[in-house]
Formats: C-alpha cells, sequence, structure tokens
C-alpha cells in the first residue's frame, strides 16, 4: 500500500498551531534561484558525531530534534507541493547527493557541477541507491523508514514498513524488488517496487550493513557489521523469498562488499587494514589480497571491470583493472568515503567537508561540488545511468 504524505508525516509529527506561522508570506519558498534550499531545519550537527547518533534509539533521536525544528519542518510541508520540490525528469544523469545534517537531498548536474534543486526529505538521510533510470530509494537509519524518490513522475513515496535501521539497498537485476540491509533487526529486507510493500525479511546472524547482488541476481552477499568478523551468503534466484546459504569468516574485518561485473567475483573491502580481498563468487576462496588507502575502503566498478576504490581517511581514490593492479591514484576531499559509478561518471561525497568529487572512468578528477556540510551518500539517475557499487 503506497501514501503520498507531507514532510512532516514522515517523522511522524503534525504542525503545532502555537509555533506554525500562519503568514502565507512567510510560508512562501525563495523560488526560481537554482540550488536554494527551500526549507531549512534548525540543527547542524558536527558531522564526527553522527557514528555516535546511530547508537540512539529512535525515541531518544526524535525528542533530540525539539519542538521548534519539528514545526519549522511541518511549516514547510505545507508551503512546498511536491511538484515544486522535485526536479522533473531529467534528459542527463544528474547525481543525487544526501544532505544527512540539513536532512535534504541535493540534485546535483556532473557535467557542470551545478546544484539545480535541493529536495526536502525527514531528517538524516544516509543511503541512496538508484532503483531504475529516475527513481532512488533513500534510507533514514535513524528514522527507521525509506522513501522513495521519483524524479519522472514528480512524487516521493513513504514506505508504509518500518525498519529497525535500514543502511543500505540493492536492486535485483530483474529490477522488480529491491534489498534492504535493517541492522537494527539484523534483517534483510525485500521490497516489491511495483507497490512499493515489504514482501519478505529475512534473518541474517548480524547487523547488516553494505550489500551486494552479482549480475546473474543469484547470490547477495552481506557484511555483517561496519568491522564484520563475518559475511552473509544467500540465494535470491527467487528475489521474493531469499534463503541464507551461510556465513564465512574473511581475510579480515569486512567493510563493504561489491560484486564484479564479470559475475565471478567479489570485492571486500576491510574496517581495520589497507588491503582488498577478491573471492571466488562460487566458492567464497579469496583469490587475491589487494594493498590499499585506510580504511574503510569502498568500491565500486565500471562495466569494463575497472575498480574504483576510495579511502575516505587518505582522502584518495585509486583505479585498478579487474585483477586487481593499481592503475592510478587520485586526490580527492578527505571523508570521501562512499562510492559509486553511474554511465561515465564516477562520484564521491565528503561526509567531512560536504563536497561532491566527480570523476570519469579513468579515474581523472574533473570538478569538486560544494554541496552541504555533510554528504553521506550518493547516487547517479537519469538515462543509461546503471550504477554500480
Amino acid at each position: 500500500m503506497l501514501t503520498r504524505v507531507r514532510h512532516s508525516e514522515l517523522i511522524g509529527e503534525k504542525p503545532c498551531p502555537a509555533t506554525v506561522s500562519r503568514n502565507p508570506a512567510a510560508q512562501q519558498p525563495r523560488r526560481g534561484v537554482p540550488g536554494t534550499l527551500e526549507r531549512t531545519t534548525g540543527r547542524q550537527d558536527d558531522d564526527r558525531l553522527m557514528e555516535r547518533r546511530d547508537r540512539m534509539n529512535r525515541r531518544s533521536f526524535l525528542t533530540a530534534l525539539g519542538g521548534g525544528a519539528l514545526a519549522a519542518r511541518a511549516a514547510l510541508a505545507d508551503a512546498l507541493p511536491l511538484d515544486v520540490l522535485l526536479a522533473k525528469a531529467p534528459s542527463r544523469p544528474v547525481v543525487l547527493v544526501t544532505a544527512d545534517a540539513a536532512s535534504h537531498v541535493a540534485v546535483v548536474e556532473p557535467a557542470s557541477g551545478r546544484i539545480t534543486r535541493r529536495i526536502a526529505t525527514a531528517s538524516r538521510p544516509r543511503s541512496i541507491e538508484t532503483m531504475s533510470g529516475n527513481t532512488a530509494l533513500v534510507a533514514h537509519s535513524e528514522l527507521g523508514r525509506c522513501t522513495l524518490i521519483d524524479l519522472a513522475a514528480g512524487s516521493a513515496t513513504l514506505l508504509h514498513a518500518t525498519f529497525g535501521e535500514p543502511r543500505y539497498a540493492a536492486l535485483h537485476p530483474a529490477g522488480e524488488y529491491a534489498f534492504v540491509s535493517d541492522s537494527g533487526r539484523r534483517q534483510i529486507a525485500v521490497i516489491e517496487l511495483a507497490r512499493l510493500v515489504v514482501v519478505a525479511r529475512i534473518p541474517v546472524p548480524g547487523a547488516a550493513r553494505h550489500l551486494t547482488v552479482d549480475p546473474s541476481g543469484r547470490r547477495l552477499w552481506t557484511s555483517l557489521g561496519t568491522k564484520a568478523q563475518r559475511v552473509a551468503m544467500l540465494d535470491v534466484t527467487h528475489p521474493e523469498r531469499p534463503r541464507v546459504l551461510g556465513t564465512f569468516a574473511p581475510a579480515f574485518l569486512a567493510h563493504d562488499v561489491v560484486a564484479a561485473p564479470d559475475g565471478r567475483h567479489v570485492w571486500v573491502s576491510s574496517g581495520d587494514r589497507r588491503r582488498i580481498a577478491i573471492y571466488d563468487l562460487a566458492t567464497h576462496r579469496q583469490v587475491r589480497l589487494v594493498p590499499a588507502g585506510r580504511a574503510p575502503q569502498h568500491v565500486a566498478f565500471a562495466q569494463s571491470g575497472i575498480a574504483f576504490v576510495t579511502s575516505g581517511d587518505d582522502g584518495t581514490l585509486r583505479v585498478h583493472d579487474a585483477g586487481g593492479t593499481l592503475l592510478r591514484t587520485t586526490v580527492i576531499p578527505k571523508g570521501s568515503f562512499n562510492v559509486t559509478r553511474g554511465g561515465q561518471v564516477v562520484v564521491s561525497p565528503s561526509l567531512d567537508r560536504g563536497t561532491l568529487a566527480v570523476l570519469d572512468t579513468a579515474g581523472a578528477r574533473r570538478r569538486v561540488v560544494p554541496v552541504t556540510t555533510s554528504a553521506h551518500d550518493a547516487c547517479v539517475v537519469g538515462p543509461v545511468a546503471a550504477s554500480s557499487r
């Protein structure tokens, strides 16, 4: 079941008559100014407190927001219709960047670096993943909710389902289902995208975080923690009813897991060492250890098999061939942890500096775009923008 809701309803609050201004002029957004945030929140938390906030329960988090911020968010929900907040379907790929502390998603043109829109969201949009050409799924870990942004339809849809702590999403290659790691409930949730309903919740033996599906759509791997002692493997041949096949202990405490385009290997990054391990998908045996920057690292692929590996603490993006050989190293802003590739664009947002590094598929840096105070994740949407992490 679907519903289209106001942003105040995304956080479970209603406008407060005592604090919401009824002056129509005061509620009018600034229109026609590209890159202007069309509503603001009262909180600009220290970016380095994010992981500490992950451990806060949802009740404490909502209490900490305070009535003033909730009232401001509710007022903007009344003032800004969704067809104003959301851009039209892009004719070229654009990048959606989560502004964690500012509660919005920025729409960036990678070719020019221009911010064309800022889409108001519920608090703390953390991860974002492309679901199809013009849609993306946003996870709000602290709130236990997920929302879908559809640029083509000009709508934002709230899933009725709740989660413990939704972390990351992965699209099944068939395009009908998405998987969401729920570290709070130690589950993998399966979302049917046509109806935006959760059709299955599969228990896993740990706090699932990063996850990946191989190109054939038969296997899903997920790291069971940010410094995971185990990696879980699931059979997703029938994506609506996955089966846990088992777990294995990687060569180090694992962080990111990404299936390679060849359909035979999975790259596993480290949460505690300067190493990347390449595993055989079928046997989960280690094939090669690859030197890397400081942990944790994150991985994305080009269709050719070229790998892009970021080290946020080092402020580098390393380009490797399919076998792991280092081809080049590019300097990007520190705090650029997550990385994704869509079409001919590679992007990495900075949690520390709020920038978006834009590179080509050779690993050459094209520009660094100032976006916000803290940017956790990004995805590429639009024509021919199939993403790879």
